[in-house]
Order: structure tokens, then C-alpha cells, then sequence
């Protein structure tokens, strides 16, 4: 990656540039040329011991995740090879790599159940370095420094599953470990199929967009095919984003080049004691109930919750409490949550608390040994959803951005 082109860089960044080099002298090796070491510099805003900070804790990670080898001694678990939704299709306009994110279809919880914490970074790890060896061969080919990922987001599919709290934090952890160790990989984000619940997605993942990344997102109304072909030829393109690419059996997802996830099954997941490390065991007594309660401070917040029995079935509703008087807003009923794991959401019409009940009254001569988590999710989206789902059904990134910022959801 020596000899990059020139980037047009003011008196500040070019003096930082030359303080930043002189602090990593020690380190830097003949292929860190001033492209990719102003990519650290960027990453912290010109700051150049945050720059260096960032720059070391990279390295070290690098070789405690023995990145530079993993290529050829790290061969993802099968799970993930069969289930960890996205792959690369092609090239854009400017010669980068395109890869296509169908997050609808993540079953990220059964992928967390089946397979460690290392294992999916690791993964995410040799992604990255398949990225880096492609800039090197495009350079080589087009004669020109090729940088930058153009990334097809597609959003087709998600529902309120995708908000199950756990797998939004370890999706988020490992887009912070990619962009610590791969600054300024990102050239541009398509963002594609937007749901209704985008707003709600947005509001969690706010906080880690910079102002930079902001201007790297776009989301794609109704007409995403026609925006993407300025971006990608169609022969880079699968059929069902508006390209010509498609499977040899037709398939126009190309689900030979980008794995099309999907639930996972069972058989994958870990045991037990892995599987439920994030939830808090209950044991309902027998022949009793044992309750939680949740205070909904907001119209239209979610109310989602997820559970499993180690033996037996249980009972399971969920009642809102108005006058001293209980409504079950969600029907008592025996549920089989012993073979698989029973999930759910609720949108709480009406603040106030609502309780999460588990019955096991039919049952004398058993108690329940229960995993269990639930939250509430605080969202003052609907008051302006009509308006922002216009703006995402145009198109219309930046306003959607400022609208959705300046409401303070």
C-alpha cells in the first residue's frame, strides 16, 4: 500500500501528519505510507496522541488476535460459515469491493448460542484482511490506489427480534473492533429496505456514528436499484439490487458469493451454561407464581422479553396494572419453552407498570428452574414516525438525520 496517491491535506493535517510519524517511528514498517497512517489521524480527529493511542492498542491487538497469520490458520466454525449473513459481490466504480449485508436475515441470537465471542471477531477479522489484499490486487490492475469498502446494507426482513438487546451489543462491539483497527475502511454505506422500526435501530446505534460516518450513510427510498447503478455497474451488482450477477440454478440474491444467513438450528447451539450467560435464572416454586414488573414511562415503548425452562413447560403472560386493576395484555398460557426458547414483544399502548408473570400454580410436585431477561425499550418514535418514514421512503438521509437528532429521541 506504499506510493499512494496524494490526498489533499490542510497546513494542520500535514503538521500532524509529520508529528504523528515522528511518534511512531519505531513502528512503522515500509508499507505505512502517509495514506494510511493519516487514516489513524482521521479516525481521532488530527489529535495526535489519541491518534498514537489508537495506533499502538491496534498493533498489540493484532498480535494477540494473531492477525497477520489467521489466513492460514484460522478456519471460521461451521455456524458461522453457513450462518453469518454478508459476502463480497465485485467492484464499484472506483475499482473498491462491495459487500452486501443482508442484516434482515441474521439470526443473531442463534448465531451467539452456537459459537464464542472469539470466533466472531476472528471472523470479522479475516473479512478485513480480505479487504486489504483487495485494495492490493485492484491497485495492481487499475494501476491506481484503490482504498475504501462500499457497503449494501440490506434491511429487508428485520423486525423486533433484531432489538433483543445482547445481540445489538456484540453487533456494536465488533463494529467498534473494525473500526480501531481499520480506520477509515468505510467509504460509503447503502442502506436499503429500511423498516418501520429503523428509528428505533438508529436511536441505539447513534451514539457510536460519528459526524464523519454520517456523511458515509445513505439511505435508499423506494428506487435504491437505480441509485446504486450510479454507484456499481450492473455486472457488479446481484439481480435483486438491480444488477445481473445471479447464481449458475438463477438464484438472484447470489447466495454463492454473499451467505444468506437464516435461522439457526439448535443442533449448533453451545451448551446451557453458555447459551444463558446474559440472563437471570428464576426458580418458580410449585404451585406458585413468580412475577417482575416493569414501569413504561413512555407511549409506545416495547416491552421484549426472552426465556427458558431447563425441564418443564411454564406459564407466561404479561398483564398492564390501571386502577388496581389487572389487564392481561398478553394471555396467560402454558408455553413449551423447555424444548426452544420463547420470545416476544409487546408495544405498550398506555404508560404505566406492566408485570411479566410466570405461573406455575398447575404443577404441586415441581418447581421451574427459569433463564429469563426482559427490558423495556424507550422510544418516542412514534410521535414523529409518519414523517420520518416519509424521509426514509425518499430517501432522504440528511433530513432524516437532522429531524431524528433535533427531536432527541
Amino acid at each position: 500500500m506504499s506510493g499512494g496517491e496524494k490526498v489533499a491535506r490542510n497546513s494542520k493535517e500535514e503538521a500532524a501528519l509529520k508529528q504523528f510519524k515522528a511518534k511512531v517511528e519505531d513502528v512503522i514498517k515500509p508499507e505505512y505510507d502517509d495514506r494510511y497512517l493519516w487514516k489513524w489521524l482521521k479516525a481521532r480527529e488530527f489529535d495526535v496522541s489519541k491518534a498514537e493511542q489508537m495506533f499502538r492498542a491496534s498493533l498489540a491487538y493484532r498480535e494477540k488476535m494473531k492477525v497477520d497469520s489467521l489466513n492460514e490458520t484460522y478456519q471460521p466454525p461451521e455456524v458461522l460459515q453457513k450462518y453469518l449473513t454478508g459476502g463480497f459481490c465485485g467492484h464499484d466504480k472506483d475499482g473498491s469491493p462491495i459487500r452486501v449485508e443482508p442484516y434482515g436475515h441474521l439470526d443473531m441470537k442463534g448465531i451467539m448460542y452456537s459459537t464464542k465471542k472469539s470466533d466472531l471477531e476472528k471472523t470479522k477479522l479475516l473479512q478485513c484482511e480480505y479487504t486489504v489484499a483487495d485494495w492490493r490486487e485492484q491497485s495492481k490492475k487499475l494501476g491506481k490506489r484503490v482504498d475504501g469498502l462500499t457497503v449494501i446494507f440490506d434491511m429487508e426482513g428485520v423486525s423486533t427480534k433484531m432489538l433483543w438487546k445482547p445481540g445489538l451489543q456484540m453487533y456494536l462491539y465488533l463494529v467498534k473492533v473494525l473500526e480501531d483497527n481499520y480506520p477509515e475502511m468505510m467509504k460509503r454505506m447503502f442502506v436499503i429496505n429500511a423498516p418501520r422500526i429503523f428509528p428505533l435501530l438508529y436511536k441505539i446505534c447513534r451514539p457510536l456514528i460519528s459526524d464523519d460516518m454520517k456523511n458515509k450513510i445513505h439511505v435508499m427510498g423506494g428506487d435504491f436499484k437505480s441509485h446504486l447503478l450510479k454507484y456499481i455497474d450492473a455486472d457488479q451488482l446481484a439481480v435483486i439490487h438491480g444488477g445481473t450477477l445471479s447464481d449458475p440454478d438463477g438464484n438472484p440474491r447470489l447466495a454463492t458469493k454473499v451467505c444468506q444467513g437464516g435461522i439457526v438450528p439448535e443442533s449448533y447451539y453451545l451448551n446451557d451454561q453458555e447459551q444463558f450467560v446474559n440472563m437471570e435464572a428464576i426458580t418458580v416454586p410449585k404451585g406458585e407464581k413468580v412475577c417482575r414488573e416493569y414501569i413504561v414511562e413512555k407511549p409506545g415503548s416495547i416491552l421484549r422479553w426472552e426465556f427458558k425452562t431447563e425441564d418443564f413447560d411454564i406459564g407466561f403472560g404479561v398483564y398492564f396494572v390501571k386502577d388496581d386493576e389487572q389487564k392481561y395484555v398478553v394471555p396467560m398460557q402454558r408455553v413449551n419453552s423447555h424444548i426452544v426458547t420463547e420470545d416476544g414483544t409487546y408495544t405498550c399502548a398506555e404508560a404505566g407498570p406492566y408485570v411479566v408473570c410466570f405461573d406455575n400454580s398447575f404443577s404441586w410436585t415441581r418447581q421451574k428452574k427459569i433463564y429469563f431477561i426482559a427490558e423495556i425499550i424507550n422510544t418516542e418514535v412514534d410521535q414523529v414516525k409518519p414523517e420520518i418514514e416519509t424521509l426514509i421512503e425518499g430517501g432522504n438521509w440528511n433530513s432524516f438525520v437532522e429531524k431524528f437528532d433535533n427531536t432527541h429521541l
